[in-house]
C-alpha cells in the first residue's frame, strides 16, 4: 500500500487516495471474547508470529497536563498482565511528570502491514520497586548504563551524553569489552514502569470502501478490579 502525494503549491502537500484496506477479519460483539485483553493477546501474537509487521510492540502513548495540553510519543510495549499494558521509562521525563499530575493515558498500536489497530484508554499506576528491579536486571548492560546516564527530556550539549555514559561505566566497573568487573548495576530509583489499566479498548481492522470493523470494549462501572466486566459494542466506521 503505497502513499502517493502531490504538491499543488510550493507550501502544500496533498495525500492522494491509496489502495483499499483488505482484511479477512470480521469482528462482531457476538464472537468477540469477553475480555479485551484476550482479544489483544490474539492479535498481538498474530502480529509478532506473522513476521510482516515491523516492530509490533511500538505504540503511541498520549498524556496530558492537568489543564489538558496533550503530548504524544512512541514507546515500547513490554508486558501484558491481568490488569493492563506495561511500559518502562524515566520517572523524571515529561511523560512521567504528566502521568503523575494527570493519571490518565491513551495508547495506540498501528499494525499497517495487516491493516489492524488497537486503541486503549485508561488510568495509570506505577509498578512496584520489585517489578522494576526484575525487569531492569533483564535488560542488556548497555541499556542499564544508558538509563543511569540519560536525564531524559533535558536539554543536553553535543558530546555530553557520551561523556555521562562513560562516567557511569567507570562508576559501576564496566570493562571495555562490555562486562561488569563484579556485582550488578542497581536499578535507578528514578526509572521504572507504568501500567495502563484500561477502561476502554477498541479493535479496528480495515475493510474495502472504508467500511471498517470497529469493536469497542467499555469497562462496566462498579465491576471488580481483578475480574472486570465489559460491555462490547460495534461502532460505525
Amino acid at each position: 500500500m503505497d502513499t502517493v502525494i502531490s504538491q499543488p503549491a510550493p507550501d502544500k502537500l496533498q495525500v492522494l487516495p491509496h489502495t483499499q484496506y483488505v482484511t479477512p477479519d470480521h469482528l462482531t460483539p457476538e464472537t468477540a471474547p469477553a475480555s479485551p485483553l484476550d482479544q489483544f493477546k490474539t492479535w498481538f501474537k498474530e502480529a509478532v508470529e506473522g513476521g510482516v509487521v515491523a516492530e509490533p510492540e511500538a505504540m503511541s502513548l498520549s498524556t496530558a497536563t492537568p489543564s489538558g495540553i496533550p503530548s504524544a510519543r512512541i514507546v515500547l510495549f513490554k508486558q501484558l498482565d491481568s490488569h493492563g499494558f506495561v511500559f518502562y521509562t524515566n520517572y523524571t521525563s515529561r511523560k512521567s511528570r504528566e502521568l503523575l499530575s494527570n493519571p490518565n493515558a491513551a495508547l495506540v498500536f498501528y499494525w499497517r502491514e495487516v491493516h489492524r489497530s488497537v486503541r486503549v484508554l485508561g488510568r495509570v499506576e506505577r509498578l512496584t520497586p520489585e517489578e522494576n528491579d526484575q525487569y531492569f536486571q533483564s535488560r542488556p548492560l548497555g541499556s542499564q548504563v544508558g538509563a543511569w546516564a540519560s536525564k531524559q527530556s533535558k536539554v543536553i550539549g553535543e558530546g555530553d551524553l557520551a561523556a555521562r555514559f562513560k562516567k557511569v561505566e567507570e562508576r559501576f566497573g564496566v570493562r571495555e569489552e562490555g562486562e561488569l568487573l563484579e556485582g550488578r548495576i542497581p536499578t535507578p530509583d528514578f526509572w521504572g514502569g507504568w501500567r495502563v489499566v484500561p477502561n476502554e479498548v477498541e479493535f479496528w481492522c480495515g475493510k474495502p470502501s472504508r467500511l471498517h470493523d470497529r469493536i469497542r470494549y467499555l469497562r462496566v462501572n462498579g465491576s471488580s478490579e481483578d475480574t472486570p466486566q465489559w460491555k462490547i459494542e460495534r461502532l460505525s466506521p
